[in-house]
């Protein structure tokens, strides 16, 4: 792997959620926290709205979406549920805007992906978008230009920032295997063809031409390959998901430049190891795969497993502070 191959991020960052509902205390933290990589705290225990696919669903253009009792579902005008929802958003922006005042370097945001979003949102039929193409790609294109708008907004707000766009996918590797399930529950949606799959994801990366993509998933089996050839920058997954067949995935990764983000740190409470103990496993993965201990700390940041929305606000900061220290035991102790 050549130096200039690498695109490189701070050692440690959170995936986004925290628990709780205080806009300003959640962008402390996560700016507090990661003074070379902060991120855009998402607070979904506020409610519809606050939530990955209500958040995510505010930012459409041209489309819009409205909670049902079944979920989130597109309708024909803004509501109160996108009213709501980008109001939340704009709460959090000021937050952020308001902690990182001066920051120069990396900025993560978060939004959902455009499978995990068809996985998820209703046509007005009650079915999820993924059973229809045209509404797969309608939703796509919203996406993309709802993401350009957002992240405009973003640089506006922290000039000096250079913005990291995370798409969160947990449902893809559901949607390649045709295991989401429709509206009754006694069947599945067919398997989307893979070409398909990275094309759409590959015209979401490129929605934001100005900074690096991370795709996210906190489920098994995360298509590494796929998600490399669709242009991500890095994969963010959770370390404890991995078996072996994902090595030699993981190594191509590496040798070709791609930025592991190892979920190396629970999500809910419980006691920590030592930091050295939470990245072990990172080395062990290392030395199995014959990579070079000192490419360890530029292709790899350490996270929490998944978001911390489920965690007591206390173990919420241990954790991302403990995600600091493992990054620094990473990279001071490569072997």
């Amino acid at each position: 792997m050549s130096e200039n191959s690498v695109i490189r991020f701070g050692g440690a960052t959170g995936v986004g959620s925290l628990p709780g509902g205080d806009a300003r205390e959640a962008a402390r933290t996560a700016t507090g926290s990661f003074e070379d990589f902060p991120f855009l705290a998402e607070l979904p225990a506020r409610g519809p709205g606050a939530d990955m696919i209500g958040r995510t669903a505010g930012m459409l253009v041209d489309l819009y979406a409205r909670v049902e009792p079944s979920g989130w579902r597109i309708g024909d005008r803004p509501g109160r549920d996108t009213k709501r929802a980008r109001s939340w958003l704009g709460e959090d922006l000021d937050a952020l805007e308001e902690f990182t005042q001066g920051h120069e370097g990396d900025l993560k945001v978060q939004a959902v992906g455009p499978w995990t979003l068809a996985a998820a949102l209703e046509l007005r039929n009650g079915e999820s978008a993924l059973s229809d193409p045209g509404a797969c790609r309608d939703l796509a294109a919203s996406l993309g230009e709802g993401l350009r708008l957002h992240l405009a907004e973003v640089r506006r707000r922290v000039p000096g920032a250079r913005v990291v766009l995370q798409l969160d996918e947990p449902s893809l590797t559901a949607v390649l295997r045709g295991q989401v399930r429709t509206a009754s529950g006694y069947r599945t949606h067919r398997a989307v063809d893979r070409q398909i799959v990275e094309a759409t994801l590959r015209d979401t990366v490129g929605a934001h031409a100005d900074g690096p993509v991370v795709v996210h998933s906190c489920a098994p089996d995360v298509p590494f390959a796929l998600l490399r050839r669709a242009g991500a920058a890095a994969v963010s997954f959770d370390f404890a998901l991995l078996t072996e067949r994902d090595g030699d995935a993981i190594g191509e990764a590496v040798e070709g430049g791609t930025r592991l983000f190892a979920g190396v740190v629970p999500g809910t409470d419980g006691p920590l190891s030592d930091p050295a103990g939470s990245v072990m496993g990172v080395r062990t993965l290392w030395r199995r795969l014959g990579l070079h201990p000192g490419l360890l700390a530029e292709a790899v940041t350490v996270t929490p497993a998944c978001g911390l929305a489920g965690a007591s606000p206390a173990y919420a900061r241990q954790a991302l502070a403990h995600c600091v220290r493992a990054a620094r035991s990473l990279a001071d102790n490569p072997e």
